[in-house]
């Protein structure tokens, strides 16, 4: 049986679903969803159902990958195809990017986060339910906003996933998330962030992973000399967590 790629709604959200080669429904092991990151399309990460694929080899058909598409349309303000979990102040990106302002969110609880949670938390809650696993068969995560409303669900929810992947993601709402992290000492994490990310501080992302571990949370945070991205060691990293989560207990 060959892989593919198909895209269908899952509740309110559109997603790309890809199943390796030789995958078999019948034996699905682990699902792993990733959201994406603001101002990019729905099917951006898609490429990495595949490239984790190859990295996992004979594991990899017992894995399906989900890709969910954010709920905003960022066209009406000039980016076609570009998506959004929630919006944000362009000009402060702007300026963000060009290095002249530090955005530390540490404080800030964004209009539409929940909003942005209430619909992946469902679209999960779908997965699970025509998958039949069980939530720590689960791993979520995504890339900068799309981490952050992962990071949101995997605290928030009453069902914990089996890991948290933080791409170049940042604190938001910390008293809130300090609270909820205290109450999910099972959560695994994996995070990862660009010394010289202007987008989103590093510093930020250091006191995240400082939450985490404080509030007794297994978090490991993977630097690297780079800016707003997922560099290679990432997925190498992702791809071990993934086969250890399928090897035989």
């Amino acid at each position: 049986m060959g892989s593919s790629i198909s895209v269908r709604t899952i509740g309110r959200l559109r997603c790309a679903v890809f199943d390796p080669p030789g995958n078999d429904p019948d034996q699905l092991d682990l699902v792993v969803i990733f959201c994406h990151g603001f101002g990019a399309p729905g099917d951006d990460l898609v490429p990495f159902g595949p490239h984790l694929a190859s990295l996992l080899g004979p594991v990899s058909p017992g894995i399906r990958y989900y890709f969910p598409e954010a709920p905003l349309s960022l066209e009406s303000v000039g980016m076609p195809g570009a998506r959004a979990w929630w919006m944000l102040d362009l000009r402060q990106l702007q300026l963000a990017a060009e290095g002249k302002l530090t955005r530390d969110q540490r404080d800030v609880l964004p209009e539409g986060l929940e909003a942005a949670r209430d619909s992946l938390a469902a679209t999960v809650e779908l997965i699970l339910n025509e998958t039949g696993l069980p939530p720590d068969r689960v791993v979520l995560g995504g890339f900068s906003q799309g981490s952050m409303v992962a990071t949101e669900v995997a605290l928030h929810g009453a069902a914990t996933p089996a890991v948290l992947l933080i791409y170049s993601g940042t604190l938001l709402c910390e008293s809130r998330w300090r609270d909820l992290a205290s109450k999910k000492t099972t959560l695994k994490v994996f995070q990862s962030h660009g010394r010289s990310d202007t987008i989103l501080p590093y510093s930020a992302a250091e006191a995240l992973h400082s939450l985490f571990v404080e509030n007794g949370i297994e978090a490991e945070f993977l630097p690297f000399s780079g800016p707003h991205t997922i560099p290679a060691e990432a997925l190498e990293r992702t791809s071990v967590i993934l086969a250890e989560l399928c090897s035989p207990k």
